[in-house]
């Protein structure tokens, strides 16, 4: 019989991959560095949060789940810190942002 908490548990991870690959197929169809880089930074990091935040209620409480929990924090701190230092980076060595061509020109 399966549990509530695998339920729940499975459902996190369902929903993290799914997040993730939507973040994948975002990268592959947008046209320019920082247009993609949107669902790079916000998607992947909600799919990651999703599927630890899943393994840690499967897993219940233990020092795995506190281990998990603070990967957790420091996914939270360091993707959209990483996210931003890319962008700023690419902006200051004069990559211009992708801008759609008028039908007059």
């Amino acid at each position: 019989m399966i549990e509530l908490k695998e339920i729940i548990a499975g459902l996190f991870i369902f929903s993290g991959c799914f997040f993730i690959i939507v973040a994948s197929i975002g990268i592959v169809r947008f046209p320019d560095f920082y247009t993609r880089v949107h669902p790079a930074g916000k998607a992947d990091t909600m799919g990651q949060i999703l599927i630890l935040t899943g393994l840690i209620v499967y897993e219940g409480l233990s020092l795995i789940s506190i281990k998990l929990f603070f990967i957790i924090c420091f996914i939270l701190i360091v993707n959209p810190t990483a996210t931003h230092a890319l962008v700023k980076s690419a902006y200051l060595s004069g990559l211009k942002p992708w801008t759609r061509k008028k039908e007059n020109d």
